[in-house]
């Protein structure tokens, strides 16, 4: 992939988010009255699409990056925040915070949320050391079972607690509810993502194997529960927020790996442009098939990705027959 590649994905997005700001179910303000726009117009912008969009780069970019520094770590292609119970264990952290804290800020809630993201994550790197045919397909359904018992747990629990409910708001990606005032913690996910992104050639070396990263003098633990935590914030920031995108981080990464090998450091910054783009695509499809209705991201992600996933499974077992 060279750089004019990258300078045309830049310009793809743009055109994408230029679309982004003129559609919408306000069918005064159209992408033909975005320049210049009135002062109402721009209050408008201002209020619901600006802070929309920008909601879908950051959670788009954020669950990429977090999707591929996740199957670096791992050396696994087919986990992700979605196929290791991350996205689960923060569903329970915000289902908690919710019965107990339910008068505190957003903030708290936030933290609980990647505490138990940090630990349902830990707990399946522990289930994943214990595995011994460690085939990506194998590792997959594991980290699938295990975020349907989470899943289980959570339903069980907000059952018991009357609010099975709110388990479709965190469960269902969404950004129709994105307002000035509510996005702003995903900002959050900038500051992980510098820390990710100078951590990733040691991330690179650690996902060849814990004996030839200790050779190369790098505390292998160490470097892998930053990993780990940069992957819990992330995911856990997105659902608070907008909610649970399925898929996203696990074929965003696979696809542009194939096409640029596995260094972290020269791959994550197209991986989270990649993300930004493929959210925001579904974004504007789901707002335009039933307009002035639209229809989740998560239902559009998860239909292509579903299609992605297979075809990345087919593609490593016939791999693994030749």
């Amino acid at each position: 992939m060279r750089p004019v590649h990258l300078w045309i994905g830049v310009a793809v997005l743009a055109v994408g988010g230029y679309l982004s700001l003129g559609i919408g179910a306000a069918s005064s303000v159209g992408v033909a009255d975005l320049f210049p726009p009135t002062a109402q117009d721009w209050h408008l912008l201002a209020t619901s699409r600006i802070p929309r969009l920008m909601a879908i780069l950051l959670a788009g970019a954020s669950l990429s990056v977090a999707g591929l520094i996740m199957q670096r770590i791992t050396a696994n292609r087919f986990v992700s925040p979605s196929t290791s119970g991350t996205v689960e264990a923060a569903v329970l952290g915000i289902l908690i915070a919710t019965m107990f804290f339910n008068s505190t800020s957003l903030t708290i809630k936030m933290l609980i949320a990647i505490g138990t993201a940090i630990l349902g994550t830990m707990i399946f790197l522990q289930m994943l050391q214990r595995i011994q045919h460690r085939e990506g397909i194998v590792v997959a359904l594991v980290g699938l079972m295990y975020g349907g018992v989470l899943a289980a747990i959570t339903t069980f629990v907000a059952y018991q607690r009357d609010m099975v409910q709110f388990l479709d708001i965190w469960t269902t990606g969404s950004f129709s509810g994105i307002l000035e005032g509510r996005y702003e913690p995903l900002y959050t996910v900038l500051v992980v993502g510098v820390i990710g992104y100078l951590f990733a050639d040691r991330f690179t070396v650690i996902g060849m194997g814990e004996s030839f990263a200790t050779n190369l003098g790098l505390n292998y633990q160490r470097i892998l529960y930053v990993g780990l935590i940069v992957v819990s914030v992330m995911a856990a920031v997105v659902v608070v927020v907008v909610g649970a995108i399925p898929f996203l981080g696990l074929i965003v990464p696979n696809v542009v790996t194939l096409l640029m090998g596995d260094n972290v450091k020269k791959v994550l910054p197209v991986s989270a442009l990649a993300g930004a783009a493929f959210v925001l695509a579904c974004d504007v499809v789901g707002r335009v098939v039933i307009h002035p209705y639209e229809l989740p991201v998560a239902t559009i992600a998860g239909a292509i990705g579903g299609v992605v996933f297979i075809w990345l499974i087919l593609r490593s077992a016939k791999g693994a027959a030749v």
